[in-house]
């Protein structure tokens, strides 16, 4: 699949809703949408692009001058597995390591919950370089217990 990725933008969460909207495995929550569509338009994002469509996306966010996040990532169900999350986490990573920064963390769904699809996801972060540093049922709620995890940039 032939794609680019442009950014960081801001101002985009337009065309990234639909892609969250495409997901309802991980994003299937409306107020959390409607919560990532306001940070989205605020947050550095970065976007994979084929010649006519959005096909994924991910947004940072910076907590201090040495540390950042991925806040929110996402790729239309039919471009899994093509390489496009690999390239969008490659172009953030090199624009943060740009802007000073030395760590950069992501939450996910820990272990402890048995859903099949978070466990690909914590699959997919392992093989960025990404490592377990804690689970905590305080960030979240006890049923949705919040993996961190942590990468050094």
């Amino acid at each position: 699949m032939n794609f680019t990725v442009k950014g960081p933008r801001l101002g985009v969460a337009a065309v990234c809703i639909p892609i969250l909207r495409s997901l309802p495995d991980w994003f299937g929550i409306e107020e959390a949408i409607v919560h990532y569509s306001s940070e989205i338009d605020r947050l550095p994002t970065f976007l994979a692009c084929n010649s006519d469509q959005v096909i994924g996306f991910q947004s940072v966010k910076q907590h201090t001058p040495y540390s950042a996040e991925v806040y929110v990532m996402g790729v239309k169900p039919e471009a899994h597995r093509r390489g496009i999350g690999r390239s969008l986490m490659d172009e953030a990573q090199a624009w943060l390591r740009a802007q000073g920064v030395e760590y950069l963390q992501v939450k996910t769904l820990g272990p402890s919950h048995s859903d099949p699809n978070y466990a690909r996801t914590r699959a997919f972060y392992a093989a960025m370089g990404f490592r377990p540093l804690e689970e905590f049922r305080q960030i979240w709620n006890e049923q949705n217990p919040c993996l961190i995890l942590l990468k050094r940039l």
